[in-house]
């Protein structure tokens, strides 16, 4: 692996589709919470994670950007991140969000399927981490796999993901062994404890965005 998902750069564009339901229907999400949000200010961002850069992309087209910086901690993914924003100015930054340093910088920053694999301390880390680089007023935005709050509900939830994938075209091999990842490569909360982590960490604000089979997404007001 060329970081802690489940595939290597040269496949992530490809299969992540085949594993996350309604997968373009969360950036469409986050960029109309960002716009409701900030309206057609121009803003600062910060994309935590960024993987190939699909954020990135679409934060060009979209918004009204001062700045942009976009950090990961595979190199591989940020080499794929640059040839897709080369005609577009941003800062690219290899490091992962639990080890940056940013103070009252950035209006908006985001991580998208990125902090479920942390355990508890480097999680609380990175989430502090996202909260310090903001802005008074600043939006923080996080899509993660979530967790149910049975083990039955877990079950349901990962029969759910296999039939998902297996429509999509994934063997039935593919889909035991992303099953067989879970709280093992990444290792997902629950909406309520990802909510009191928000809270817990100082933001004034902390909502549930979307919630669709095992992702969910979260903003919070600095």
């Amino acid at each position: 692996m060329d970081n802690r998902s489940a595939f290597n750069v040269n496949q992530y564009d490809e299969n992540v589709r085949r594993v996350i339901p309604f997968y373009d229907e969360i950036y469409d999400q986050i960029f109309r919470l960002i716009l409701t949000y900030f309206g057609g200010k121009e803003i600062s961002v910060l994309d935590t994670g960024c993987g190939t850069g699909t954020f990135g992309v679409k934060a060009n087209e979209c918004l009204r950007l001062s700045e942009l910086v976009l950090c990961d901690p595979s190199e591989k993914m940020l080499i794929d991140a640059r040839k897709k924003l080369n005609e577009h100015p941003c800062e690219f930054i290899c490091k992962g969000s639990e080890a940056l340093g940013f103070e009252n910088r950035f209006d908006v920053v985001t991580a998208i399927q990125s902090h479920h694999y942390f355990d508890k301390a480097s999680r609380e880390r990175a989430v502090r981490n996202c909260y310090n680089a903001l802005k008074p007023k600043g939006l923080f935005i996080c899509f993660e796999n979530t967790a149910p709050f049975s083990d039955i509900g877990k079950d349901i939830l990962l029969k759910q993901v296999e039939s998902f994938g297996l429509e999509a075209g994934r063997t039935p091999d593919e889909v035991k062994a992303h099953s067989a990842r879970y709280n093992r490569e990444y290792f997902p909360i629950t909406i309520n404890e990802h909510l009191d982590l928000l809270k817990n960490t100082g933001f004034t604000v902390s909502e549930l965005l979307w919630h669709s089979y095992m992702q969910s997404g979260f903003y919070a007001v600095k």
